[in-house]
C-alpha cells in the first residue's frame, strides 16, 4: 500500500495539464515518474524554441507517446513517397513543463526515452543535452545541474527531425513515438542497464541464477556498500534473498557484484508456460538502502545445433517464425500495448512461435510481451552499414554510432528471455565489399559478445552466392548462418561445411520453403516475410505493402490457415476458392494476393458470378481426412497429402452452403463452412474484450460486419459506417485493413472493405459503462457495450 501511494504522490498532476509536480515520499530511494501527459507539440521549426523563456501556448497539448505522421494526410508528393506510405516527414517540436520538490535536491535526475524518431535533439531549461540520430534506441541523459527546485518550472525541449527522405524502406514514424520517464535516484545508485541475469546452468531439478549488477558512485565520497538479491518466483512470492560480498566504490567511481543464486525445481521459461521471476537488487550501506530496482528474467537453457537446430531446455523443435514492422497500421508508430497482444495472440493460435524485429530494435514493452506470451525473438539491429538503401538512412551515422547503438540495445535487452539470436543487419549492401563488410561485422559481433557472452549473433545475408560470403569466410564470423530466402542454398551452405548453424532469417510463402524446413533437420527455423501487413514499402494507390498473414487489423488471410495446417498441432480446416485473375484488382473486396502462382483468393461462397459455373476449391487442414459437403451432398473425402499440399475439389457453384469436415481416426475434429451471401441487411459490432482500462497502453477493437439477414458476411459489402461513444470512451482510431484506402486513420467514420471495418475505443475513466454504436444507411445498426476499468 506504501509504494502505491508513493507512485499516486509522485505522479501527480496540478493545476493545469501540461504541469507536473514530482514529491518525495519518506523511505524512498528511487523514484521513476512517467511525464507523458499534457506536452506542447507544433509542427515546423520556430527558432529559439529550445529556450526556458519560449512562449509555447499556442502549441497543442497531448500527451506522449505520439506519432503526428500517421495523422497525414496521404499525399502521393509526400517525400517519403511509397516507402514512407506517401505519409508526411518534417520537423516536430515538443516540450514539457514539470517542478521539482526541494526535497529531490542533491540527488541525480535522469531522463529516458524509449525512442523519438528520429535524429532528436534535447534540451533542459536551454542547455543542450544530446543528439541521438537512431530512431529506433533508448537513451539516457543526465539532468542533474541544470534543474529547478521548489517553485521554478523546469522545461524538457525535444526537436525530432525527420525531414531528410525517403529515410527508410518502410513507414518509420515521427516524433516522441514510444514511453519517457524521469528517474530519481541517491548519489550512489545501480547503473543504467547494470544489471544483467544469466542462467549457466539449467535442470529439471536446479538451476544457477547469476546475477551481475554494476553500482555507480556519483557523490564526493567513497561508500561501501553491499547488494541484497531476492529472487520473486512466477507467483509473485519472493522465494530466497542473499547478499554479496561488501566493496568499497570510490567517488566517481564504480564496481561490479556478482553473485550466483540456486533456485530448486525451477519453472522454465517455454513457449507453453512462459514463467518470469524477477530478482530485486538493493543497495546498502550501513543497513540504509540507497538504490533498489526490480529486474525480470527467466530461467531456461537453449542453443543451435549444426546437426539438429534449435533445442530448448533439451527440447528439439523448429522456429515458426514472421518478421514484423514496428507500426501498428491506424496507430502508425505509437503503439498501444494492447494493439500488439492482440495481434500476437492471432498469429500464436495460426502456430507461430517467434518473432523478427525486422529490421530494427523494438520498443522494450513489445519484448516484455514476448516474455510474458511465450515468442522467441530474433533481435535485429539495422537495415544498412555504410552503403545506402535510400539518401538520407542509418548509413549517414553508422561509422559514428553504430557500436554504441549496440552496446546500448544490447544492455537494455538482455534480461529478456524470450530473445535466443541477435541480428546485426538486413541484406547489407557492404557485403559484396568482402574486407569492408568483415572489419564491420567482427567489430559488430564483438560488442555483442561483449555486452552479451550468451546469445549467438546472426544476419540476414542477401544473396550470399553472388557475394561469396560462404567462401570468402563473411558468414563463417556468425555464431548463426541466416540466410534470406533462397533455402537451397542455405542448405547447400551446411553440407558444404557441416558445422554451420543455420537459420532462414526471411522466408516466403511457398509450400516449397516450408517443405526445405520440415525436412531438413539442421535448419534450425524460419521467418515469413511476413507476419502482418504494414505501412510502407508500396506504390500509389497503395500506401501498405500486403504480404502478411494478416491484414493490418489483425484479420488472417486465407494463406494464414494454410500456414495454420502446416505449423500448428491443433486440428482444423479452412476452405477457399483460388481464382486466376482477372477479373479481381487489388481494390476489390475480398482481394488476397498470393504471390507464389500470381492468383487470388477468396474465402467465401458469394462469386461474382451467380450463373452455373465450376468453382476451384482449395482446403486446408492438418487432419488426416478432410470430407467437402455442397448443400449437405457429400462431395468426396481426400487424405492428408505427404507433401503438405491443400486437398483441391473441382466444385460446380450452387447458392448455399460449402462446408468442409475434418477428421482423425474416423472422430469429427474440426469444421469450416462458407454460405453464399444475400443484400447487405445490418451491421454485427463485437469488442474483442469486455473491459478496457484508461491507460495509454490499453485500447479495445470493435469489429463492425456488414451482413444480410441471416447474418451472413457480405464480402462485397462497402458501406460506410459511422461510430458514435457514450459514457467515459472515445474512438482514438478506425482502419479497415484496405490498403489502397486514402481514409484518414483519426476519425469516427470508415469505409467497410470486404464487409468489415474496425473502431478503436479507449477509456478515459476507470468506472462506467462504454456504449458504442455502429450505424451505416440503409442498415439496421448495432451497439455493444464494455466496462471501464481501473488500470495499472
Amino acid at each position: 500500500m506504501k509504494q502505491t501511494l508513493a507512485r499516486m504522490i509522485t505522479g501527480l498532476l496540478i493545476a493545469s495539464a501540461w504541469l507536473l509536480v514530482v514529491v518525495r515520499t519518506e523511505g524512498q530511494s528511487r523514484w521513476q515518474v512517467p511525464i507523458e501527459s499534457g506536452w506542447r507539440f507544433t509542427l515546423g521549426d520556430p527558432p529559439t524554441a529550445e529556450k526556458i523563456t519560449f512562449d509555447d501556448a499556442g502549441w497543442r497539448t497531448l500527451d506522449v507517446p505520439h506519432d503526428w505522421s500517421i495523422e497525414g494526410p496521404f499525399d502521393e508528393k509526400n517525400p517519403t513517397g511509397g516507402a514512407g506510405g506517401f505519409l508526411p516527414a518534417g520537423v516536430g517540436w515538443y516540450r514539457k513543463h514539470f517542478t521539482l520538490s526541494p526535497d529531490h535536491a542533491g540527488r541525480r535526475v535522469f531522463l529516458d526515452f524509449d525512442g523519438v524518431m528520429a535524429n532528436s535533439d534535447v534540451w533542459i531549461n536551454g542547455f543542450h543535452l544530446g543528439k541521438r540520430p537512431y530512431g529506433y534506441v533508448s537513451f539516457r541523459y543526465e539532468l542533474t545541474g541544470h534543474l529547478s527546485f521548489g517553485k521554478g518550472s523546469n522545461v524538457i525541449a525535444v526537436r525530432a527531425d525527420n525531414s531528410g527522405q525517403p529515410a527508410s524502406r518502410w513507414y518509420s514514424g515521427a516524433g516522441i513515438y514510444r514511453h519517457v520517464r524521469l528517474l530519481i535516484t541517491n548519489p550512489v545508485h545501480l547503473d543504467q542497464w547494470g544489471t544483467f541475469i544469466t542462467t549457466p546452468q539449467v535442470s529439471a531439478e536446479s538451476a544457477t541464477v547469476l546475477v551481475q549488477s554494476t553500482v555507480v558512485n556519483q557523490s564526493e565520497s567513497a561508500r561501501k556498500v553491499v547488494l541484497e538479491i531476492t529472487l520473486v518466483g512466477p507467483n509473485g512470492q519472493p522465494m530466497k534473498s542473499v547478499k554479496t560480498d561488501p566493496q568499497t566504490v570510490s567517488a566517481g567511481g564504480s564496481a561490479d557484484f556478482k553473485q550466483n543464486v540456486v533456485v530448486r525445481n525451477p519453472g522454465r521459461w517455454n513457449l507453453e508456460q512462459p514463467a518470469i521471476y524477477k530478482a530485486r537488487v538493493n543497495v546498502l550501506a550501513s543497513g540504509v538502502t540507497l538504490d533498489e530496482e526490480s529486474t525480470a528474467f527467466g530461467i531456461r537453457e537453449f542453443r543451435f545445433e549444426s546437426a539438429t537446430g534449435f533445442w530448448l531446455n533439451g527440447r528439439n523443435f523448429k522456429i515458426k517464425g514472421v518478421c514484423l514492422h514496428h507500426d501498428g497500421s491506424a496507430f502508425g508508430a505509437a503503439v498501444p500495448l494492447r494493439a500488439w497482444e492482440r495481434r500476437l495472440e492471432i498469429l500464436k493460435e495460426l502456430g507461430v512461435n517467434a518473432i523478427r524485429t525486422a529490421h530494427n530494435p523494438p520498443a522494450p514493452e513489445f519484448l516484455d510481451l514476448c516474455d510474458r506470451m511465450g515468442f522467441l525473438v530474433m533481435d535485429e539491429m539495422f537495415d544498412s552499414w555504410t552503403l545506402a538503401k535510400n539518401p538520407h538512412d542509418y548509413h549517414l551515422y553508422f561509422n559514428e554510432w553504430s557500436k554504441t547503438d549496440t552496446r546500448d540495445i544490447v544492455r537494455r535487452d538482455r534480461n529478456h528471455p524470450s530473445i535466443i539470436v541477435y541480428s546485426t543487419g538486413n541484406e547489407i549492401r557492404d557485403t559484396p565489399q568482402a574486407e569492408m563488410a568483415k572489419k564491420i561485422l567482427s567489430g559488430l559481433v564483438e560488442v555483442f559478445h561483449e555486452h552479451d557472452p550468451t546469445r549467438p549473433v546472426s544476419q540476414g545475408l542477401f544473396r550470399p552466392n553472388v557475394s561469396h560470403d560462404y567462401d570468402n569466410g563473411l558468414a563463417d564470423i556468425l555464431d548463426v548462418v541466416g540466410q534470406n530466402y533462397r533455402e537451397n542454398e542455405i542448405l547447400a551452405a551446411h553440407q558444404q561445411k557441416p558445422t554451420r548453424k543455420i537459420l532462414g532469417t526471411e522466408n516466403g510463402h511457398a509450400r516449397t520453403a516450408w517443405l526445405a524446413l520440415r525436412d531438413n533437420a539442421p535448419y534450425a527455423g524460419q521467418f515469413l516475410w511476413s507476419g502482418i501487413d504494414y505501412l510502407g514499402e508500396s506504390r500509389w494507390p497503395g500506401i501498405a505493402n500486403s504480404s502478411g498473414l494478416l491484414d493490418r487489423t489483425g484479420t488472417p488471410r486465407s494463406l494464414a490457415y494454410e500456414r495454420q495446417s502446416w505449423w500448428s498441432d491443433k486440428p482444423m480446416v479452412y476452405i477457399t476458392r483460388r481464382v486466376a485473375p482477372p477479373p479481381a484488382t487489388p481494390t476489390d473486396p475480398g482481394y488476397e494476393p498470393d504471390q507464389r502462382r500470381q492468383q487470388v483468393l477468396f474465402s467465401d461462397w458469394t462469386p461474382r458470378n451467380s450463373t452455373a459455373h465450376e468453382e476451384n476449391v482449395e482446403v486446408y487442414s492438418n487432419c488426416d481426412e478432410v470430407e467437402l459437403f455442397l448443400n449437405g451432398r457429400s462431395l468426396g473425402s481426400k487424405q492428408l497429402p505427404r507433401d503438405a499440399s491443400s486437398r483441391n475439389w473441382k466444385v460446380p457453384f450452387e447458392p448455399g452452403s460449402l462446408k468442409a469436415v475434418g477428421r482423425n481416426g474416423g472422430r469429427t475434429v474440426a469444421s469450416h463452412e462458407l454460405q453464399t451471401a444475400g443484400k447487405p441487411a445490418k451491421i454485427i459490432l463485437t469488442a474483442d474484450r469486455t473491459t478496457a482500462a484508461p491507460t495509454w497502453d490499453d485500447v479495445s477493437y470493435l469489429k463492425a460486419e456488414i451482413v444480410d439477414e441471416k447474418g451472413v458476411l457480405v464480402p462485397g459489402a462497402n458501406d460506410l459506417v459511422a461510430f458514435a461513444v457514450s459514457g467515459p470512451g472515445a474512438v482514438v482510431a478506425v482502419d479497415n485493413g484496405n490498403n489502397s484506402s486514402h481514409e484518414p486513420f483519426q476519425a469516427n467514420h470508415r469505409r467497410a472493405y470486404q464487409g468489415r471495418c474496425f473502431a478503436m475505443v479507449k477509456a478515459k475513466d476507470s468506472r462506467g459503462q462504454i456504449r458504442i454504436t455502429a450505424v451505416a444507411s440503409g442498415l439496421a445498426s448495432a451497439s455493444v457495450t464494455i466496462r471501464a476499468v481501473a488500470g495499472p
